[in-house]
């Protein structure tokens, strides 16, 4: 089975993920405009009629900013907790009924080919999820906004022949950059964001020959770049002695521009 994957966009100004095989699509969160998103998706000879649905991680803006005109005017189906509904559906943002598509946590459903499964990580949203979706042999876990890595989200991830993580923060410039305070210390929480250090340090422990692509995802406009990104992972897994295999790939996904289209298979 053909198996693509590619970020639209990936930061604190708007997410949006496309995973797709031959035959359908699917998006992992809105947040950018339903506009930028049809736009993208033409460029890549994806027509919008592929897309089976929409899966949403949590409430921020950042992350449903299209998600209203998007079920509007493509009538998509969007897929999360009753609980994130709940706090989606406000007297300003209207999403039809025939587009609601409530999940539960940990229960798998099938979507366009692929079987789907969420589940919980630590954020400051009203709930926030991560997906772990199957194709065949193919385990993709996409867990991004999380303060830290509890055991449930940790065995999705270790579960994953393709990972999408964060690494939002480079934890000097965040600790001595401009930001005030409270934001520092929202950031730095355990219902946050993963710094450099965190997520690299996590990769070094699971890292093994079933994971073949890691993608690096959600870095701060103001207090991270990919070069410092790949510097902590390379000198993370360099004290580790860890040397990646051939087939093994690292991704920094681009924050306002799709990224390269990554083949799965």
């Amino acid at each position: 089975m053909k198996l693509i994957f590619c970020s639209l966009s990936s930061g604190s100004d708007g997410n949006c993920y496309y995973l797709g095989n031959e035959f359908h699509g699917i998006l992992i969160d809105a947040g950018i405009s339903s506009t930028s998103i049809r736009k993208f998706l033409k460029n890549m000879d994806i027509p919008m009629e592929k897309i089976m649905g929409v899966l949403i991680t949590h409430n921020h803006s950042d992350h449903i900013k299209g998600l209203e005109l998007l079920t509007r005017k493509n009538t998509l189906p969007a897929f999360t907790t009753a609980k994130i509904w709940e706090s989606i559906l406000t007297p300003y943002r209207k999403i039809s009924n025939d587009c609601i598509r409530k999940i539960s946590l940990k229960q798998k459903f099938h979507l366009a080919g692929f079987d789907i499964e969420s589940f919980p990580v630590s954020h400051d949203a009203t709930e926030t999820i991560g997906f772990h979706i199957c194709a065949g042999d193919k385990k993709i876990t996409i867990v991004t906004d999380l303060g830290h890595i509890c055991q449930t989200a940790a065995t999705y991830i270790k579960a994953a022949n393709f990972l999408v993580i964060e690494s939002n923060y480079d934890e000097e410039m965040l600790v001595n950059g401009n930001y005030p305070p409270y934001l520092k210390e929202r950031i730095l929480s355990d219902h946050g964001h993963l710094g450099n250090k965190q997520t690299a340090s996590f990769l070094a422990g699971i890292i093994n020959d079933n994971l073949s692509n890691i993608c690096l995802a959600h870095l701060s406009k103001n207090n991270n770049s990919p070069e410092l990104v790949f510097k902590t992972l390379k000198k993370t897994f360099l004290e580790r002695g860890i040397i990646l295999k051939s087939h093994q790939k690292i991704t920094i996904l681009n924050r306002n521009i799709p990224t390269d289209i990554i083949s799965l298979n």
